[in-house]
């Protein structure tokens, strides 16, 4: 298997990712029901956030947290959730991909949700500062 190089690598990466993401149990109904995604919008804004994050090519700019947020205050994410993404994601980019990039993409993955979490977590509290 190669490593992850290119934005076609990216592509796949993140395609093949939430083909199972849509179908999954315990969080496609996040994208599919509580905010119905618009996938189209969303999938070449993730080919921009992880091009930046792995091939640092500055496509995105912006802050997930806030979004997640938002999300959770609809319906609560819990680290159940973010276990089973990092679940998917990590099994995507092993079943796909092998080399420094894809070790990177899975640390990155996880490393994001934990700040996540934290951060949905910390929302709540007063005087929170994003």
């Amino acid at each position: 298997m190669k490593d992850i190089q290119e934005r076609k690598d990216i592509e796949l990466l993140v395609d093949r990712f939430y083909q199972q993401v849509i179908e999954d149990p315990i969080i496609g109904y996040f994208f599919n029901e509580v905010i119905k995604l618009d996938w189209k919008k969303h999938i070449p804004i993730m080919y921009n956030f992880w091009e930046t994050i792995l091939l640092g090519q500055i496509r995105y700019k912006g802050s997930p947290i806030p979004v997640h947020i938002e999300l959770s205050k609809k319906e609560p994410l819990k680290p159940m959730h973010f276990k089973r993404w990092i679940q998917l994601w990590e099994t995507t980019v092993r079943t796909n991909f092998s080399g420094e990039k894809a070790n990177e993409a899975v640390k990155r993955a996880k490393l994001m949700g934990e700040l996540m979490m934290i951060k949905i977590k910390k929302s709540s509290e007063e005087g929170f500062i994003q």
